[in-house]
C-alpha cells in the first residue's frame, strides 16, 4: 500500500501534531505501507523557517526513517488572521504545485487537518494521484476557531463551513482524535464512515527515558513541582496557573513550571513578574528526550483549558505522557477529557477551568498525602496502557486502511 501524509507541521518541528503524525506515518511503514510525507519548511512555533531550509523551494530528505518532501510557505511573526491565512493559504499553493510534480500514484492521501483549507490541496492530489482521501481531524474548524473568537467574518465562516463538509463528503474515511470529535461529525455526517484516531502512548520511547537519570528540574530536593508543558497559547488559559500560584505564596514547598513556547509567553512571564512570583519558572522548549527526564523528576502535571463548551471533547496531548509517567493529574477540562482520566482512570484531581480557587484546592488536596498522589498516579499509568497504546491504537488504524484499499 502506498500511502501520502499531507501535513503543514512535521519534526523536526517540536510539538504534539508533529509527534502523533510521525508516530503514524513510522506505524504503517512498519506494517508494509510504502510511505511519503509532503510538509512545509519547519518553522513551527518561532514562526521563522529553520536555517538549511531558507529561500527554497522544495527539498527532499529523510525524517526518522520516512521519505519526506518539502515545500515552501510564507512564514511571518504577525498572529493577525490575516498573515495566518496567508501562511495557511501559501502551503495550500506550494504542496499542490509540489505534489503534483513529485509524487506518485498511491493508494492513499491522509491530510491532517486544521489547517482546514489543507484540504483542498488534500482533495486535488487525492485525485490526480487516484488515492483514497482520509481526512484527519484533530480539531473541528471553523467551530473552534469561531467558539474561540479567532475567526468573526461571516463570510469567511460560511466558506470554511462549506469546505469543511465538501472535504467530508469526498473522503472515504473520516478520522477523529477525539470521541467528541467523531460524533459530531457523524452526526453532520450519518452517511460517512468516521474512525476514531485518538492519541496516545509511545510506551517505547518512554522505557528509553527511563533508562537514563533524570535531569531534575534544577531547583532544590523536596520541593513539590507541579508542571506544564506544552504550548504556552490563548486556548491553554495559563493565567489560571499563576493566579493560584499568588495564593500558594506561603507554601514554600510548593513550586509550577511552565514548559514550553507560544505566543502568550511573554504575557504570561509580564503577569508572572507583576505578581512577584518566586514560584513559578519558566523553562524553554527542549528535545523529547530531555523533557521526559524532567517530567519525570516532577510530583504531578497540570492540564488547564479555557472554560468554552468546544474544550468539552478536546483531550490534550500533554496528558498521556505525563500519566505514562505515573504522575498525578491536576485537570482542568471538562467533558471527554474528565470522564476518561479523572472519572475511570483516577487519575488525579479535576478542577473548574480558568478557577485558581479550585485549583489551589486540587493542589492542596494532591500535596497533603503523597501515597495518594502515587496511588493516582500509578492508576493512571495503568489506564492509558490499556486503552491508548499507540502502538495498539495504530494497527486498528492499518486494519481500517485495509477495508477502504483491498490487497492487489
Amino acid at each position: 500500500m502506498k500511502v501520502i501524509f499531507l501535513t503543514q507541521y512535521f519534526p523536526p518541528e517540536i510539538g504534539a501534531p508533529q509527534n502523533r503524525i510521525s508516530a503514524t506515518a513510522r506505524a504503517l511503514q512498519a506494517h508494509g505501507a510504502d510511505v511519503t510525507v509532503l510538509t512545509a519548511m519547519p518553522n513551527y512555533p518561532e514562526m521563522r523557517v529553520h536555517a538549511g531550509y531558507r529561500g527554497k523551494w522544495t527539498v527532499r530528505e529523510e525524517v526518522e526513517g520516512l521519505r519526506v518532501i518539502r515545500a515552501w510557505l510564507l512564514v511571518s511573526a504577525k498572529r493577525t488572521i490575516f498573515w495566518r491565512l496567508c501562511n495557511y493559504f501559501s502551503f495550500v499553493f506550494s504542496a499542490l504545485i509540489v505534489g503534483l510534480f513529485n509524487l506518485r500514484r498511491s493508494d492513499v492521501l491522509f491530510v491532517e487537518s486544521p489547517p482546514l483549507f489543507l484540504g483542498i490541496t488534500a482533495m486535488l492530489l487525492a485525485r490526480a494521484k487516484r488515492a483514497k482521501l482520509v481526512f484527519n481531524v484533530s480539531d473541528l474548524w471553523p467551530e473552534s476557531a469561531v467558539q474561540l473568537g479567532l475567526v468573526t467574518n461571516r463570510t469567511l465562516i460560511g466558506l470554511s463551513t462549506r469546505l469543511e463538509m465538501r472535504c467530508y463528503r469526498k473522503a472515504a474515511l473520516i478520522t477523529g482524535q477525539t470521541q467528541g470529535i467523531v460524533a459530531n461529525i457523524q452526526r453532520r455526517c450519518p452517511d460517512k464512515r468516521v474512525f476514531w484516531l485518538p492519541n496516545g502512548v509511545d510506551f517505547d520511547a518512554i522505557a528509553i527515558a527511563g533508562e537514563h537519570p533524570s535531569s531534575g528540574s534544577g531547583r532544590p530536593s523536596g520541593m513539590l513541582t507541579l508542571a506544564y508543558a506544552g504550548i504556552l497559547g490563548h486556548a491553554q488559559g495559563l493565567e489560571v496557573v499563576l493566579h493560584a500560584a499568588q495564593r500558594l505564596k506561603e507554601r514554600s514547598d510548593i513550586q509550577f513550571l511552565l514548559i514550553g513556547e507560544g505566543p502568550e509567553k511573554k504575557m504570561l512571564e509580564e503577569l508572572g513578574a507583576r505578581l512577584e512570583l518566586g514560584n513559578v519558572h519558566f523553562v524553554g522548549r527542549m528535545p523529547r528526550a530531555e523533557l521526559l527526564e524532567l517530567l519525570r523528576s516532577v510530583y504531578g502535571v497540570v492540564v488547564p483549558l479555557r472554560k468554552n463548551d468546544l474544550f468539552k471533547g478536546a483531550i490534550p496531548s500533554k496528558i498521556f505522557e505525563a500519566l505514562a509517567l505515573a504522575k498525578p493529574l491536576l485537570l482542568g477540562v471538562e467533558g471527554e477529557a474528565k470522564e476518561l482520566f479523572i472519572d475511570q482512570g483516577k487519575a488525579g484531581f479535576a478542577f473548574l477551568p480558568e478557577d485558581p480557587d479550585s485549583l489551589v484546592d486540587a493542589v492542596l488536596r494532591l500535596a497533603s498525602d503523597r501515597d495518594v498522589a502515587r496511588a493516582m498516579g500509578e492508576s493512571g499509568a495503568r489506564y492509558v496502557r490499556a486503552h491508548f497504546d499507540r502502538q495498539r491504537i495504530n494497527a486498528r488504524f492499518w486494519d481500517e486502511l485495509r477495508r477502504i484499499v483491498p490487497e492487489h
